[in-house]
C-alpha cells in the first residue's frame, strides 16, 4: 500500500470523526448535562489527533490536543459547559474541518490557529471567566487542565515523599510576553533558574518541545527547591520579556487535587480508550478507528473473534471503494448495455430459436447486474443533510432567531453524481428558509406562534425520482413585495403585473438576478437569486416547485431523477434521424389532427384536457434536412411537462421505449440548444438526447 492510500484512508476517516464531533456537540448543547455525550467526544477528538499525528499533521494533531484538555475537564465534571466554551470548540471544529479540505487539496494541513488555542487554553486555566480570586482559579481549573499529560506513577510518588520529607513543592506557570521573539531562549533562563535551586520534576510541554519553540505564550512545570515562593517569584520575573510568574506551594492535599491521582486516571484512561476502540470495532457501518490506526501505523489490524454458531453480531461488512472504479465499472456496463440491445436486435431479425434463448437469458442477467451496478453508486442522501444541523445553528444565532431543524428520509438513496451536485442548492434553499422565511422571535410572539421556527428537510422515493423538500413555518412568501421587486426590475412588465397568478409570481423568484433583501447580508441577499438553484437542478434533470401560504410558510420541492447515467427514454424518429426524450419528462403521447390545431397571437395551441398548451414542430426546432411536418393531415405528438407547464412535440413516428446510456458530448460540443447528451443504439447509431426543460419557457 503507497502513501496515496494512507492519505485516502487517513482523509476517510478524519471527515467521520469531524462529522461525528459535529453531531455529538449539537446533541450536548441540547443536553449539557449529558457526560455520555461528552465522553463520546472525547473519544472521537482522541482518534483524530493520534491519527494526525501518525500522518504528520502535526497542527491538526496540537489544536486536538488542547480540545482534549478542555473535554477532559468536563467529562471529569470539573468544568461545566457554558456559550462560550461551546462556541470555542465549535470554531476549533471550523478550522479541523479547513485544515483536513487543505490535505484533500493537496496542502500540508497547516493554518493559523493562535486565536483558538488562546480561547482554549483560557477555558482550560478558568481566566476566561475573569474570576474575582485568579489565584483559586488556577488552583482548580488551571492545575487541574494543564494535569491532562498525567503525572506518572514514579513522578508522583517523587513529589509525595518531598512533601513528606519537608521540601517546598511548587506548580509553577510562566508566561512570556506576546511580543516575545526568542521564546526559547526565555524558557532556558527561566530553567537555569530553577535547576540552580532545586530540580524540575514534570514540564509541559515536554522540555524539548520548549526548546524547540514548540510553545504557544506559556508552560508548567512541577517543581522541587529549598527555596521561598517570593524569591523565586522575583527571580523568574527579573528575566527579560517575561510576562506573568505564577507559582502555587502545594501539600500532599493539593497534589492530589491538582493532579487528580494521575496515574490512577491515566489507567482509567488507557482503560476507556481501549473499550471505546472495541466497541468501534464491533460496528459494521465503516472500518474502525482500531483498524484504520493500525493500517495507518503500517501494521495489520487485531484479529476478530469468529463469531459463534449461534449467531451474533457480524463485523466487517462494508469496504471503501474508490469513486473512481465505480464511475470505471458503470462505464464498462454501459457499453454492455449497448451491446445487449444490439444482440436482441439481431436475434429478432435472425429467428434463430437458441440464439433467441441465449439473449434472453443474458438480458435477465444484465438486467440483474444493471441493478446491482445502479446500487453500487447509490449513497444516502444522509450523506449532505448531516452539515446541516449544524449550519442552520450557526446562521440561527447569528440572525438570533430559535429555529429546529427536523430531518426525515436522510435513509433515502441517490446516485452519487447527483449527491455531489445537490449539496450547494441546499445549502442556499435553507437559508433563505432561516433569513427570509422563519420570523424573528418578536414577530413570531406578535403573531401567536411559538418561539422556535421549524424547518422540515425530508426526502422521498416516488417511483424513478426522489424528491426533497424544504419547508418552514415562517412567514411564507410576501406576493404583493416579490411582484413590487420584479416590476421595479424590469423583469415583469407593468401592465401584465395585475393578470399574474400566485404561481406565476412564485415563479418570479427564480428569475435570474431577483432578490427582495432589503440589505446585502453574510446570509442571503447577494444579489444571487435562487435562478442559480433553479439552473443547477435542471442540469440535474429535475424540476423545482414552490407552495407558500402567506403567514403560514413555505414549502420548496425538488424533484430528481434517480441516477444520471442509465435511463429510460422513448425513442422517436424525424426523417433519417432519431432522438430520444427521457420518460421521466413525457406525460404522453398522443394524435392530432391538422383540425384540432388552433393559433393564438401567431403561436400553435392543441386543447389538452380542458387546456390549451403550446405545439412545437421538433423538426423545425432541431432543422431536420430531410422531414417536415408542415404538409402531414395527422401527426404524432409527446405531451411533455416542466414544473406545471406543459407542451407537445410533433414526431414523425414512435420507436418505442428502451433504457439507454447518456454519454457527454465531448468539450467541442457544448451549450447545445435542446440537447444534452447523446447515446448509442443498438444498430451502432448515435441519437440525440433531448433536454425537454429547453423547450418549455
Amino acid at each position: 500500500m503507497d502513501m496515496n492510500q494512507y492519505l485516502s484512508m487517513f482523509i476517510d476517516e478524519s471527515k467521520e470523526h469531524l462529522q461525528a464531533l459535529n453531531d455529538n456537540m449539537l446533541s450536548l448543547e441540547n443536553s449539557p448535562d449529558d457526560i455520555d455525550i461528552v465522553h463520546n467526544i472525547f473519544r472521537s477528538a482522541h482518534t483524530l489527533k493520534g491519527m494526525s499525528a501518525t500522518m504528520g499533521f502535526e497542527d491538526l494533531a496540537s489544536l486536538t490536543h488542547e480540545m482534549e484538555n478542555v473535554l477532559d475537564l468536563v467529562r471529569n465534571h470539573k468544568l461545566k459547559m457554558d456559550s462560550f466554551i461551546f462556541d470555542s470548540l465549535f470554531q476549533s471544529l471550523d478550522a479541523l474541518e479547513s485544515m483536513v479540505e487543505d490535505i484533500v487539496q493537496g496542502g500540508t494541513g497547516k493554518a493559523d490557529v493562535t486565536h483558538i488555542v488562546v480561547s482554549l487554553k483560557a477555558i482550560v486555566s478558568g481566566d476566561y471567566l475573569k474570576a474575582a480570586q485568579p489565584s483559586a482559579a488556577a488552583q482548580g481549573t488551571s492545575a487541574q487542565g494543564d494535569s491532562a499529560i498525567a503525572l506518572d506513577q514514579f513522578q508522583q510518588s517523587v513529589l509525595q515523599q518531598s512533601i513528606e520529607a519537608g521540601l517546598q513543592v511548587f506548580y509553577v506557570e510562566v508566561t512570556v510576553r506576546e511580543d516575545c521573539v526568542l521564546k526559547a531562549v526565555r524558557a532556558y533562563m527561566v530553567f537555569e533558574i530553577l535547576e540552580r535551586c532545586g530540580e524540575v520534576v514534570k514540564a509541559t510541554p515536554s522540555v524539548q518541545d520548549i526548546e524547540q519553540e514548540k510553545f504557544d505564550r506559556s508552560f508548567s512545570v512541577y517543581y522541587i527547591a529549598n527555596a521561598e515562593k517570593e524569591a523565586l517569584e522575583n527571580e523568574i520575573l527579573n528575566v527579560s520579556e517575561i510576562e506573568h510568574a505564577q507559582i502555587i506551594v502545594l501539600d500532599r492535599e493539593s497534589l492530589d487535587e491538582m493532579t487528580g491521582n494521575s496515574a490512577a486516571k491515566a489507567e482509567i484512561q488507557a482503560s476507556e480508550a481501549q473499550a471505546a476502540a472495541a466497541a468501534l470495532y464491533a460496528a459494521p457501518a465503516a472500518p474502525t478507528s482500531v483498524e484504520s490506526a493500525a493500517k495507518l501505523a503500517g501494521g495489520s489490524a487485531p484479529s476478530k473473534p469468529a463469531a459463534s454458531q449461534g449467531g451474533g453480531q457480524v463485523g466487517g461488512r462494508t469496504i471503501r471503494v474508490d469513486i473512481e472504479r465505480l464511475d470505471t465499472l458503470m462505464n464498462l456496463f454501459s457499453e454492455l448495455l449497448i451491446d445487449r440491445v444490439r444482440l436482441e436486435q439481431l436475434a429478432s431479425e435472425i429467428k434463430n430459436s437458441a440464439l433467441t434463448e441465449t439473449v434472453e437469458h443474458m438480458s435477465r442477467v444484465s438486467s440483474d447486474l444493471q441493478s446491482i451496478v445502479l446500487k453500487l453508486r447509490m449513497v444516502p442522501v444522509d450523506t449532505v443533510f448531516n452539515r446541516f444541523p449544524r449550519m442552520i445553528r450557526d446562521i440561527a444565532k447569528s440572525l438570533d432567531k430559535k429555529v429546529d431543524l427536523i430531518i426525515t428520509g436522510a435513509e433515502t438513496e441517490l446516485d452519487r453524481t447527483v449527491i455531489d451536485e445537490i449539496g450547494d442548492p441546499l445549502v442556499h434553499l435553507l437559508r433563505n428558509a432561516v433569513d427570509h422565511g422563519v420570523e424573528t422571535i418578536a414577530k413570531r410572539i406578535e403573531k401567536g406562534k411559538s418561539e422556535n421556527g421549524t424547518v422540515h428537510l425530508r426526502a422521498y422515493h416516488s417511483g424513478n425520482n426522489v424528491f426533497i423538500e424544504i419547508e418552514d413555518n415562517g412567514n411564507g412568501i410576501n406576493r404583493e413585495k416579490v411582484l413590487a421587486a420584479a416590476v421595479s426590475k424590469g423583469i415583469v412588465k407593468p401592465e401584465l403585473a395585475d393578470k399574474m397568478t400566485d404561481s406565476d409570481i412564485d415563479q418570479l423568484l427564480f428569475e435570474s438576478g431577483f432578490s427582495t433583501a432589503d440589505k446585502i447580508s453574510d446570509i442571503s441577499g447577494r444579489g444571487v437569486g435562487l435562478d442559480v438553484v433553479k439552473t443547477k437542478i435542471h442540469s440535474l434533470g429535475g424540476h423545482i416547485h414552490v407552495e407558500s401560504v402567506p403567514g403560514s410558510g413555505s414549502i420548496f420541492s425538488i424533484k430528481l431523477p434517480l441516477t444520471l447515467s442509465i435511463i429510460s427514454a422513448m425513442l422517436v424518429k424525424l426523417g433519417s434521424e432519431k432522438y430520444a426524450i427521457p420518460l421521466s419528462s413525457i406525460v404522453e403521447t398522443s394524435l392530432v389532427q391538422n383540425s384540432q390545431i388552433r393559433s393564438v397571437q401567431g403561436n400553435r395551441m392543441i386543447d389538452y384536457r380542458g387546456s390549451m398548451i403550446p405545439l412545437l414542430s421538433l423538426s423545425s426546432v432541431l432543422d431536420v434536412p430531410d422531414y417536415s411536418d408542415a404538409e402531414e393531415e395527422e401527426t404524432e405528438v409527446v405531451i411533455i411537462r416542466k414544473g406545471e407547464k406543459m407542451a407537445a412535440l410533433m414526431v414523425e413516428e414512435f420507436i418505442g421505449q428502451q433504457e439507454i446510456v447518456l454519454k457527454s458530448l465531448g468539450k467541442y460540443l457544448k451549450n447545445l440548444f435542446a440537447i444534452s447528451g447523446a447515446t448509442i443504439l443498438g444498430d451502432g447509431q448515435v441519437a440525440l438526447i433531448l433536454d425537454t426543460n429547453e423547450l418549455i419557457k
